[in-house]
């Protein structure tokens, strides 16, 4: 019998993919050389959505041209998000040696969940770092996971199988033989209740707690909620505080939950999806000291370590109900003593996925180029800026702050005087909208108490106190132009 060809998907001509390479590295480090000199987005052409919407190809292509067409339709309609001026959501902005260490982890391309391979290592060097960061003791576990959403579900269900004797696992949720509630406040993010939903627990019993002026949870409103539960046959077993709401950079008040959680023997979990490497900066180390004494943790790297996406951590104080909420080995996934099957236990005992990326990579790097201090830095600098926006905004008499400060999130507007309330909202709508089609800077929007609200959410390293400026020039320059 005559063997087939062998084929493969590597390239013919390793020096042409060489040179293809090196000019993909020149095009991004000029990209991010004069990002500020870019428009921050740009509409997205009709005949380049087109473009995206065609059948797959049935015969392949040289790769220069592939890359030609990225760089035609792809490369020029970015979000912004590695612009100086985007602060839209809460979104970070990257950097270049977390992006080539991302390469360098597909080029590798390790499946970094079981196994003795040095990305398992790296792996667990970046969550010990995690916990170090946190103030978490040395014995307790975590995972690295794909973002905030992903590391919150991860604690809630470690939270929902440990409580009650930890047979929910097992049983299911009727073996409780009550219904199990679950608290945060009416600003906590809403992943909460999506996980809420998934874990099967139930909308209905996500108790959304009343926020004070600052938008930061009543802990008096807490505690009363949990006793009408608890008269009512009710199971309450885990609140969740959080370190910075995506509305206001609020901060719950976690030593009051603390406290609460322990006097009715609650899970005390803490989203700090956004603020909890707020930390770092000394001016919020104080509110934010309970955070290492909760049962767990979720935080985002993508947002304050400025990694590129994507990549959270979820941080558990017993490793033993971690592991115990998600150990299982299947015949096909036995450990051996020696060997490629040998080495630290596997990653999917500590959460859902099996499939994992090497994720860690960028952040060693990242940590590894910068260090803890500079991170610091960083951080504190974002809040500074947003503090400095703050002042802005109070010395201008055609703009009002809608909410206080906090972190690095400015909630404001523009409010002339003997205008409606529906023609400030239909104002600063146009004015978020112009800013972002004239590519000068990307806001979000918000509700806060039902007025519509500019929000400046600002997790950007490449942010100068000079861009603060600009935006509130622009913010009057666009407001004035719509009402004249």
């Amino acid at each position: 019998m005559n063997k087939p060809k062998n084929q493969t998907l590597d390239p013919q001509d390793w020096e042409a993919m060489r040179e293809l390479g090196n000019q993909m590295i020149d095009d991004l480090i000029d990209y991010w050389k004069g990002i500020r000199e870019e428009k921050i987005w740009r509409p997205i052409p009709e005949k380049v959505k087109n473009s995206l919407d065609v059948p797959i190809p049935e015969k392949g292509k040289d790769p220069t041209s592939v890359y030609e067409e990225f760089k035609e339709t792809i490369f020029p309609y970015n979000k912004g998000n590695v612009h100086p001026r985007f602060f839209a959501w809460i979104q970070g902005t990257g950097t270049p040696m977390g992006s080539f260490a991302d390469l360098l982890a597909s080029g590798m391309n390790p499946n970094t969940t079981i196994g003795e391979h040095s990305a398992m290592y790296v792996d667990r060097q970046v969550v010990n770092w995690c916990k170090e960061l946190m103030g978490f003791p040395n014995d307790a576990s975590g995972i690295l996971v794909s973002g905030g959403s992903m590391a919150n579900i991860t604690a809630l269900t470690v939270a929902r199988n440990a409580f009650g004797g930890g047979k929910i696992r097992e049983k299911g949720l009727l073996e409780n033989g009550r219904q199990l509630i679950l608290y945060c406040s009416t600003e906590t993010h809403a992943c909460i209740q999506k996980a809420a939903e998934i874990l099967g627990i139930g909308s209905q019993y996500v108790r959304k707690i009343p926020v004070n002026d600052a938008y930061e949870m009543r802990a008096d409103l807490l505690r009363k909620q949990i006793e009408e539960d608890l008269g009512s046959e009710l199971s309450p077993f885990a609140i969740v505080g959080t370190a910075g709401t995506v509305n206001t950079g609020a901060i719950d008040p976690l030593d009051d939950i603390l406290e609460i959680s322990r006097e009715y023997n609650l899970w005390f979990h803490v989203d700090g999806a956004y603020g909890a490497l707020a930390k770092l900066d000394l001016v919020y180390s104080d509110r934010l000291k309970a955070i290492e004494e909760a049962d767990s943790l979720a935080f985002d790297l993508h947002k304050w370590l400025y990694v590129p996406y994507e990549v959270g951590c979820t941080l558990i104080r017993d490793a033993k109900k971690h592991r115990d909420a998600f150990a299982n080995t299947p015949n096909y996934l036995l450990q051996e003593s020696r060997g490629l099957s040998g080495g630290l236990d596997s990653i999917n005992h500590y959460g859902f996925e099996l499939s994992r990326g090497f994720k860690a990579l960028k952040i060693w790097m990242s940590l590894k180029e910068h260090g803890r201090e500079k991170y610091a830095q960083m951080i504190a600098q974002n809040n500074r800026q947003a503090e400095y926006l703050t002042q802005l905004v109070l010395e201008n008499p055609n703009l009002e702050l809608m909410a206080p400060t906090s972190m690095s999130i400015t909630c404001f507007r523009m409010s002339p005087p003997n205008f409606s309330e529906e023609q400030i909202r239909d104002l600063n709508r146009e004015i978020l909208v112009r800013l972002q089609e004239e590519g000068i800077a990307s806001p979000s929007s918000t509700i806060l108490n039902g007025k519509y609200t500019l929000r400046i959410a600002n997790v950007n390293q490449r942010t100068q106190f000079e861009d603060m400026d600009l935006l509130v020039r622009e913010v009057i320059r666009i407001g004035k132009e719509i009402i004249g």
